[in-house]
């Protein structure tokens, strides 16, 4: 008898442990402190800050991670609530074709470098389109949290005249990362892609993932912005 309650306290708690996480105090903290929270942003603080530990319920994968921010990527028809953020036709920008950029943004983010595929992914997102009228450039950008509410929007513009330059650079930007050993929140330097439009006084960021079409992009947009100051 004495035996079958061992076994029995024994399969319990590894019950207990596989359908419970092992989350930190800090991470605990934030659960409660964050208003309203969903089962989406749990999922995505867990992603970045949980401890997996021997027999515990492991968090969210990368690929269940990458899939949660494609939700919200195709929640919206971005190009079409850029055209209407910015009030104008379509037709009204065929200069070249629209430039879509997008990627994670680092700075005040929290962060993680995936052992499996060696990227780094964030907390924060952002999304840019922009459009090009015979006089102007058009500028779109969305940037969410997947682990809480805050979002940001903005439209702006811009005459060629006034534009110095576009850029691409990999630039360092300090982030959060949580350190198991340390089990703590750490600051660390990564560098991320970015796109830049190059104005006096100002600069106008967009995150990117930098492969074949994005080159393409911005060599159009570069060629496209000779021609009208020489114009």
């Amino acid at each position: 008898m004495f035996w079958i309650i061992v076994i029995a306290l024994i399969a319990l708690y590894v019950f207990y442990k596989k359908t419970h996480y092992n989350d930190p105090p800090a991470l605990k903290e934030l659960f409660k402190t964050t208003k309203g929270i969903t089962d989406e942003q749990k999922a995505s603080l867990r992603y970045f800050l949980n401890d997996p530990a021997c027999l515990s319920k492991k968090p969210i994968t990368d690929e269940e991670y990458d899939a949660m921010v494609i939700n919200v990527l195709n929640s919206e028809n971005w190009k079409q609530k850029a055209l209407n953020k910015i009030g104008l036709d379509e037709d009204q920008l065929k200069e070249i074709e629209p430039v879509q950029f997008e990627g994670y943004v680092f700075e005040n983010a929290y962060s993680k470098k995936s052992d499996k595929d060696d990227l780094w992914r964030s907390s924060c997102y952002q999304i840019s389109w922009l459009f090009f009228s015979a006089t102007q450039l058009y500028a779109y950008q969305y940037t969410f949290n997947m682990d809480n509410f805050d979002k940001k929007e903005q439209t702006l513009e811009y005459f060629y005249k006034d534009v110095t330059n576009f850029t691409t650079s990999s630039d360092t930007e300090e982030t959060e990362v949580w350190n198991k050993k340390a089990k703590k929140f750490m600051k660390e330097k990564i560098n991320s892609n970015r796109f830049t439009i190059v104005v006096p006084g100002d600069k106008f960021y967009c995150s990117l993932k930098q492969n074949d079409e994005t080159e393409r992009a911005i060599q159009g947009m570069k060629a496209l912005l000779r021609e009208k100051k020489n114009a």
